[in-house]
């Protein structure tokens, strides 16, 4: 009875320890989030996949935009356009550790003059450091370096320190120069995407609680 109470109790501390990882972590899309078409001030609504279990995981489908994707050019008649994702993180149970960094991707469409530049920065909430900043540019195939063609960037990006409660901004800015429209010159955004990492540390408590738990039940 004493040894089946001891794997009872090792069962359950895993079981707390995998569910406080898979638990508590909170992301809000903030209301800043949506895209502008112009001319005509077009406002586009976003959808946003988010999952935050056992880490954060945010995508916006801007190709999905409602009532028009974010493009520019391409046969519509906007030459201009913005998309911006605004979101927070943090922690709510105080158990998760830390997130060190993301990979970051983005998937683009560009053709002859359409280009894209982006902006990116993840703001500590509690200190109001800025965690990362830094921005790009996407370019057709009329522009030096550039090219025609549907593309995903995709990088990882390490904070420059682990924080527990931030808030990330991305600005797209979309435009295809002085062609004129509608015509075959065109920018346009498939997604953005940011899968987070925690700390290693993190990851060894979720591993040591699903291996005890997986452990214990093997013995039993």
């Amino acid at each position: 009875m004493v040894r089946t109470s001891r794997i009872l109790v090792s069962i359950a501390a895993a079981i707390a320890i995998a569910g406080a990882y898979a638990s508590g972590w909170n992301v809000t899309i903030l209301p800043q989030t949506g895209g502008i078409l112009n001319p005509g001030g077009v406002s586009v609504s976003v959808p946003a996949i988010v999952f935050s279990n056992p880490v954060p995981q945010v995508n916006f489908l801007t190709s999905a935009g409602n009532p028009n994707p974010i493009i520019v050019g391409d046969g519509t008649n906007f030459t201009n356009g913005t998309f911006v994702g605004v979101y927070r993180v943090n922690d709510t149970s105080g158990t998760k550790g830390n997130l060190t960094g993301f990979n970051f991707a983005v998937g683009y469409f560009v053709f002859g003059r359409g280009r894209i530049a982006w902006t990116k920065k993840v703001v500590d909430n509690n200190t109001n450091d800025i965690l990362y900043l830094a921005s790009g540019t996407f370019l057709g195939g009329a522009y030096q370096g550039g090219q025609d063609g549907s593309f995903t960037f995709s990088t990882f990006v390490s904070l420059a320190r682990p924080s527990n409660n931030f808030t990330v901004t991305e600005t797209f800015i979309l435009d295809v120069a002085d062609a004129s429209v509608p015509g075959l010159d065109a920018a346009a955004l498939s997604f953005v995407q940011q899968d987070w990492v925690p700390e290693p540390a993190s990851l060894i408590a979720l591993a040591t609680g699903l291996g005890a738990l997986a452990l214990r039940r093997r013995r039993k």
